[in-house]
Parts: C-alpha cells; structure tokens; sequence
C-alpha cells in the first residue's frame, strides 16, 4: 500500500515538531497538522510568553533590590504595555525560527482540524474544505487546554486562565489565583511583582502539591510570605462569577471579592474530537490516550506524545517523547525513563525537581535517607545576596544509589539538571562526591550535599 506520508503528526507544539524534525532529518517524508499557531500552547500561550514575563520581572526584583549590592538606580518604574510587547515579541519570533526550521527540512504543514477517520487515515477540515490523507504511521501531539472546574465562570477578563494571563492586558488591584501549583506560583511572582495583592487558594491540604513537602514548606516562606500573599489551603473556590468585583464563592459558604481572578487548576487533553474511539483507541475517564513507553499505542502504527498522554504534562517531555516515537518508528527501538525528566518553576528564586521525593521513594519501598546543603553557605550565593533556598537529595540507603533531587534556590532551573544526568546513570551519592565543581560557583551546593549524602 502506498502513503501520502510516512509520518504525519497532529499538533504542532514543541513535541509534534521537535518529531517532525527528527523524522524529516532520517529521510521520512513528513506532514505536521495545526488548527491554531504553529508552536502549539508552550510557544503562544504558555512557557515561552510566561518566561519572558518573568524575564521582566527578575530584572524590575533585581533593580528593586541593588541597594543591598551598593549600587544606587534610584526610582524604579515599569511600563506594562512593553512588557506585555517583548513576551510578544518573544513569541513572535519563536513562533517564525520555527516554521522555518519546518520549511527547511521540507515538512510538509497543514493548516485545520484533524481526525483519525481510519487506521492509518485521517482528514484534515482546511479553508478549502475537508481533505483526507493517508500515513505509514500517525502520531497525535494534540497537547492540552486549562482545566475550568465546573461553578467557575471565565470571561477572559476578570476571570481567566494562563491563556490569557500571559497578555498582561492589565493590573489588577487585587488577584485571587486558583491554584497553587507552578502556574499558580509564577503568576503571583509576576502580579506581585507589578504591584498586585495576590490571594491563592488551595483545594488540597498543601502549597505546591505534587512537590516534595519539604520544598513546598519553604518556598511558602520564601515565595509566598514576604510578598504579602494571603493562602486558603483544604479551601474549595465553589463559584466564581465575573465581574467588577469579581465575586467566590467558597466551599463553606464564605465569600471573597477580587478585582480579578486566575483559574490555574491544572490542564486537561485536546482529545475528545479525534476520533480515536472509532479505531480502538480508549480515552481514560479523564481524555487521555493510553500509551506505553515507546509511546505506542493499543493501534498499531498510532503513536502519542504530550499532554495527550497525561505522563508528565511538561514542553521537554513532550519532545523527550517525540524523540522516542520517531526511533520506534524509524527501526530503532528504544523507551522513556521518566525517572530522570527534571520539572522547574520559574519563579525568584527558583525550584527545580527530578526523580521520586522523599513520601514517594517511601511508598516504593525503598530504604530511604535524605540531606540538605543550603545556599546560605554558598559563596557564589552569598556574593551575589541570593541566599535563601535548599538542596534536598534523595537516595537509596542501601546502594547509594539517587533517587530524586529537589532544589529551592537561584538557578535551580539549571542546576537540577545534573540530577537528572545522575539519576538516568543509576550514579550513587559516592560517585557524585567524586565530581569536582568550579569555586565559586552555585553547583557547589550540588557537591556539598553529594559529599554530606557520602559521609565525606
């Protein structure tokens, strides 16, 4: 049987076209499809206006705060509107390196909405009018969208979600952000930062769930505290209705009033209209499609990345999952390891985390022992007057062996990433005592922790 295309992805955000790249690269002839912007969420809507966000605001903090350095600005001022233009522009131009990096390994790009009408079949709904096309193998790299709890009324502009939040269309006086997981987090650093009184509320029993607690206590001191932050934890926003103000309604029957409100309750996966039922593939009661570690699916030649597969819903693991599809696909067998996939949140300072926490490597049955190193006592950390923050090691008593990494603290973005290099090695806390970093430098809260996990 004959193909229009080798591979044809659905979704063309990081993790769709980091696979269309790489197939092209080994010669597949390949089509990505997209209903929205070629970049998906994380370039338009998510990660990369986000980061340039807090690109800002980590400059307006620093300013803020030279003082404490010797060095005197004098009045610190920003502009809104050119903030909310360089996260534009930043996207902007993402957006363009992107599609010509399609362009030039002659992807072939599809513009409109896709269904999988048929094994190996699916049908693009163009301007032109419906057209349908034939692959050897189909990846889905749909993504996801934000996850609006039933009772919560969005209007897109007193009460909104991430999507909108990244415009900065405007300040408002006081914002009440509904969740306190990363989004949720990094939100309040840049309200709170422009000048905004921030109130969080927490359905769960803990800040920051789903990190490890000890991380969570301590960045609510650090992230949370000093900016004046008012947090409602095992508190349920029932209702939210949009208006001036905005009025929630709690669980208990209390009332809140706001000048705005960010919904920031997680994310849910753009699957629902695909079609996969009438081919064999079963949705989970939450939409997300079942895969296993070569990222197959139960139909054979159907692949799934991203969001849509409700593993680790992160932009890198997305592309991670990409790369392991296309060496399925192109003959060379190979899985994931999640283990060893590192998460940030980009906030001042900064939290980074790979591998299991401390209740996880617990409830696996591992034998389990813990240290901390403090930025406190860093001299990189010190000269520079960031000093708070933690690094929390996770290992195996028995075989050395590390198990997970959690670090609070300037740069912990990049420096967790030796972690999780560690990890995917199976290293123990005895090797990692071996490695020499550069004085100074914040690594060496990395070494200093190895070297306390290895009894040197």
């Amino acid at each position: 049987m004959s193909f229009d295309f080798d591979l044809l992805i659905v979704g063309a955000g990081v993790g769709g076209h980091g696979a269309a790249l790489q197939a092209a690269a080994r010669g597949l002839k390949t089509a990505i499809v997209e209903y929205r912007e070629m970049g998906g969420t994380c370039i338009n809507r998510g990660c990369i206006p986000s980061k340039a966000l807090l690109a800002a605001v980590g400059t307006l903090r620093r300013f803020t705060h030279a003082e404490s350095l010797g060095i005197s600005i004098g009045p610190v001022s920003f502009d809104r509107t050119k903030i909310a233009g360089h996260a534009e522009q930043v996207v902007t131009k993402i957006r363009s390196d992107l599609t010509r990096s399609l362009d030039k390994l002659k992807v072939t790009t599809l513009q409109g909405k896709a269904r999988v009408v048929a094994p190996q079949q699916v049908e693009v709904a163009t301007v032109e009018g419906p057209q349908t096309f034939t692959a050897r193998d189909i990846i889905i790299a749909t993504g996801s969208l934000p996850f609006v709890p039933p009772g919560i009324q969005t209007d897109g502009r007193t009460v909104f979600t991430s999507d909108e939040a990244v415009r900065l269309d405007w300040i408002p006086e006081h914002l009440c952000i509904i969740g306190s997981g990363y989004i949720g987090l990094e939100f309040s650093d840049v309200f709170t930062a422009l000048g905004s009184q921030v109130t969080m509320i927490e359905a769960l029993d803990r800040l920051l769930p789903g990190f490890d607690p000890d991380i969570a206590r301590l960045a609510e001191r650090i992230l949370l505290k000093p900016r004046n932050i008012t947090t409602h934890i095992k508190t349920l926003a029932r209702e939210v209705h949009p208006g001036t103000p905005v009025r929630i309604v709690l669980g208990d029957g209390r009332e809140l009033k706001a000048d705005a409100v960010l919904v920031a309750t997680g994310r849910i996966p753009l699957t629902r209209e695909l079609g996969l039922e009438h081919v064999g593939v079963d949705l989970d009661r939450r939409g997300f499609i079942p895969v296993d570690d070569r990222m197959a699916t139960p139909v054979p030649h159907l692949w799934a990345i991203g969001d849509a597969t409700g593993k680790m819903m992160l932009a890198h693991t997305a592309s991670a999952q990409g790369a392991v599809a296309v060496d399925n696909i192109s003959g060379h067998p190979r899985t994931i390891d999640y283990r060893a996939i590192p998460a940030a949140v980009f906030t001042h300072p900064e939290i980074g985390s790979v591998g299991l926490t401390e209740p996880q490597a617990k409830d696996a049955g591992y034998p389990v022992a813990t240290v901390r190193s403090y930025f406190g006592g860093n001299s990189k950390a010190i000269a520079q007057n960031e000093t708070d923050g933690v690094c929390k090691l996770v290992w195996d008593k028995d075989t050395g062996i590390l198990l997970g990494a959690h670090i609070l603290g300037p740069e912990a973005s990049l420096l967790v990433a030796e972690c999780a290099q560690a990890i995917a090695m199976h290293a123990t806390v005895q090797d990692l005592a071996r490695i020499v970093h550069t004085h100074p430098t914040l690594s060496e809260v990395l070494e200093e922790a190895y070297k306390r996990a290895s009894g040197v």
